[in-house]
């Protein structure tokens, strides 16, 4: 897909090398079309590896994407440096009042906390009110996707007896929805967290959909409102060097940490790793912009706040 992105993002020329198109303003002002729109609200601490991730996945389709990162207002980010973020990123008071296609509202460090000690809390859940309004379908992803599915629904989450780390194997349940057309009968997906939603708390709620787990990670794709809201608990956007990164991270700083499973050849960090997740990642996120995104998307961006559920 032809991204429109500022020129001078640091992933662009990675982005480049990697033969993904990235589009510059006044190319992009030439077609005759109008750009999906979508908001990344990037809650990770290496934000700028996090912006690459994303727009990695969301070049896979032939239409042209517009992308506006967010950052919440009151939070200090530690290891992006600020003169990045007054570059790129907007607050939520400055895109309040638009509409967007599409959302991606990431994962964060602050999983073992509980969600009302999460500091950004409060504006946190103003925005995911606004999006069920303003957005035509959000993802949520890994701590996102338990904190959406707590104000959303009240489905808690668990702390785990040691992080679910690695590459797991899924599957899709029953027939499957738009979201996994043409997904193989099992998949693999990185997982990098401490705690957990179940099952049985799902199956509790009408409104929710389980469309993919995994025996050993558990579950990992839920729908709600036929896909305005979908919540993913895995890293399906992580680049092959992520666990390996975070592995190093946590030996350095003496953390409990295993090696990450199914992941390392010959499960030895020295041969390298195994890449499993790359083209349903891919999959993933072509199906959700042109299922869940640009079909679904009216042709008057202001329609948005008065959609009726999508159908999958």
């Amino acid at each position: 897909m032809p991204l429109n992105i500022p020129p001078d993002l640091p992933a662009v020329e990675l982005l480049k090398q990697e033969n993904i198109f990235v589009m510059d303003a006044l190319r992009a002002a030439r077609q005759d079309i109008r750009p999906l729109k979508v908001a990344l609200l990037n809650l990770m601490p290496l934000k700028i590896n996090t912006e690459t991730d994303f727009v990695r996945l969301l070049s896979n389709s032939p239409l042209q994407v517009e992308v506006d990162f967010v950052k919440m207002k009151d939070h200090r980010s530690k290891n992006t440096p600020p003169e990045h973020l007054a570059a790129f990123y907007k607050t939520f008071e400055d895109i309040s009042k638009d509409y967007y296609d599409g959302m991606i509202i990431t994962g964060a460090p602050v999983e073992l906390l509980a969600f009302h000690e999460v500091t950004y809390w409060a504006e946190l859940r103003n925005i995911f009110d606004w999006a069920a309004k303003h957005v035509t379908s959000t993802l949520y992803i890994c701590w996102a996707a338990q904190a959406g599915l707590f104000h959303f629904h009240g489905i808690p989450k668990y702390p785990l007896e040691k992080k679910m780390f690695g590459v797991f194997k899924h599957t899709v349940n029953g027939a499957g929805t738009a979201l996994t057309r043409g997904f193989d009968d099992a998949f693999y997906v990185p997982h990098s967290r401490h705690t957990e939603i179940r099952k049985d708390d799902l199956l509790k709620k009408p409104a929710l959909t389980l469309i993919s787990e995994s025996e050993e990670a558990g579950v990992h794709i839920v729908s709600a409102r036929h896909g305005r809201e979908i919540f993913i608990t895995g890293h399906s956007e992580y680049a092959p060097e992520a666990l390996h990164n975070e592995y190093r991270r946590d030996l350095n700083k003496g953390l409990p940490i295993e090696i990450p499973s199914n992941y390392y050849i010959e499960n030895n960090p020295e041969k390298g790793i195994t890449v499993q997740w790359r083209a349903h990642a891919h999959l993933l996120f072509k199906n959700w912009l042109n299922y869940y995104v640009y079909q679904a998307t009216p042709f008057d961006p202001g329609e948005i706040g008065r959609l009726g559920d999508l159908k999958e």
